[in-house]
């Protein structure tokens, strides 16, 4: 690990506790960097923004993408405090950066009190059997705009 690395994981950190110590939300931060330079950061937000996806993670990659003006993270490397819990991870394969760094795991995460695993189990449970059960309705009209979009011309892929 290069010292650049240490110095932004350490910020990561930094805005971990930051936003713990004023109320913000858990222990979380995150940083994204291009270049050798921040261009996006978070830390949990949650009870802030009084929004269950505010993560610092997603709060770091909306800054980023909108400082880049791109929806997607190409290049960047990303520094959170704590391995990503699985809206975080998926939000992180979305935006594509280059690598992540992580600092604690998910095993110290649930040791404070945020295990994510039951997310997990939940996702090889039918839709029915989940804590939150979910039914399927209208897949074929739904199914409509998506082969309109296979046949739209002037898409942005993402």
């Amino acid at each position: 690990m290069t010292e650049a690395q240490q110095n932004f994981m350490k910020k990561a950190i930094a805005l971990a506790r930051e936003g713990m110590v004023a109320g913000k939300g858990g222990p979380f931060g995150c940083v994204i960097v291009k270049d050798g330079v921040i261009v996006g950061e978070g830390s949990n937000s949650v009870l802030d923004q009084t929004d269950p996806t505010a993560h610092a993670e997603v709060v770091a990659i909306r800054n980023a993408c909108k400082n880049l003006g791109d929806f997607q993270l190409d290049g960047c490397e990303l520094y959170t405090s704590c391995e990503p819990c699985p809206m975080c991870l998926g939000a992180i394969y979305w935006a594509r950066p280059t690598k992540v760094f992580f600092a604690c795991n998910k095993d110290d995460a649930a040791e404070a009190g945020f295990d994510d695993d039951f997310i997990y189990k939940e996702l090889d449970l039918p839709h029915a059997k989940r804590k939150i059960p979910m039914e399927q309705l209208l897949r074929s009209e739904s199914q409509e705009v998506f082969k309109l979009w296979v046949d739209k011309n002037d898409k942005t892929v993402y």
